[in-house]
């Protein structure tokens, strides 16, 4: 919400100052300039990424808008889920989670937690480690190189599109520059004109270069720079789960994992202790068909 107010007060401002500018040539010119920048923009971003990433860069838009895709209570739902699992791990062994890691669309764990059952990357994180862990029981454990591994793939992945809305915004200026020189020629063309004529057409040219430095330092470059934001702060969730699974690993109890885990959140997604203790509470009284759900 806040950047959207942000983004309509930035356009409210820029608006307002060309209508005062009172020069019917800018408005008349106005669509053309835009088109031009933002169809060699979309270009520019094809030509130098691949299809996914490009796709990727140009939601970061909305995603910029909309804020991180974890809340406060998916945390709390992966803590109480996470727990659910090692808790039956730990009493009957990786058999008794058999079914939820190999079928999680089947697996109340999963199908009450549908934004995690929707994310692969996350949910990959957690059945491929359980995976492991029953392969090499009492060996030593392949489960932490998986982890960070899945990190880092996911976070070099989701900085691509970061990187590539950052490089967009650096080139508008440039093609800024190209319409500006575009409307210079057209003048020249004309320069045998009078100057009522040649004003104006100066005027639109200029206005390319105008635009262009508008759209990346005023829009685009604070968008790429908030997508950036959201982008580290979604891998928090990742780092959750490595978290979560290698203190089950290395032994620890469940609920010491939960608290490990917990502890480490920024505290606007914290749950807290008595949250945590509440939905655990009420997992525990539900019966085994519905333990993927939360209160």
């Amino acid at each position: 919400m806040t950047q959207i107010l942000g983004l309509i007060t930035v356009f409210l401002i820029i608006i307002g100052a060309l209508a005062f500018s009172g020069s019917p040539a800018i408005v008349d010119a106005l669509p053309f300039e835009l088109a031009l920048i933002g169809g060699a923009a979309a270009g520019t971003l094809l030509i130098g990424n691949s299809p996914q990433v490009a796709k990727a860069a140009a939601g970061g838009f909305v995603t910029a808008m909309k804020g991180p895709k974890w809340r406060r209570s998916d945390y709390g739902n992966l803590l109480t889920g996470m727990h659910d699992l090692m808790r039956r791990a730990r009493r009957g062994g990786i058999v008794a989670i058999e079914a939820d890691i190999e079928s999680p669309a089947s697996s109340p764990v999963f199908t009450n937690r549908t934004k995690l059952l929707a994310d692969e990357t996350a949910l990959s994180m957690i059945v491929t480690s359980f995976r492991l862990m029953s392969l090499n029981p009492g060996g030593r454990s392949p489960v932490a190189p998986h982890l960070q591994e899945s990190l880092t793939t996911a976070a070099s992945e989701r900085h691509r599109a970061v990187s590539a809305l950052n490089t967009l915004a650096d080139t508008l200026p440039a093609l800024g520059i190209v319409a500006a020189v575009l409307g210079i020629i057209k003048t020249m063309s004309a320069i045998d004109q009078s100057p009522d004529v040649i004003g104006p057409m100066i005027a639109a040219a200029l206005l390319g270069t105008f635009l262009g430095v508008f759209l990346a330092y005023g829009v685009v470059g604070p968008i790429a720079a908030r997508f950036g934001q959201i982008v580290d702060e979604d891998m928090q969730y990742l780092e959750t789960i490595r978290t979560l699974i290698l203190a089950y690993d290395e032994g620890n109890a469940p609920m010491t994992a939960v608290e490990l885990a917990r502890a480490r959140l920024p505290v606007h997604v914290r749950p807290s202790v008595e949250e945590m203790d509440a939905s655990l509470s009420t997992i525990e009284s539900l019966p085994p068909r519905m333990r993927g759900r939360t209160a």
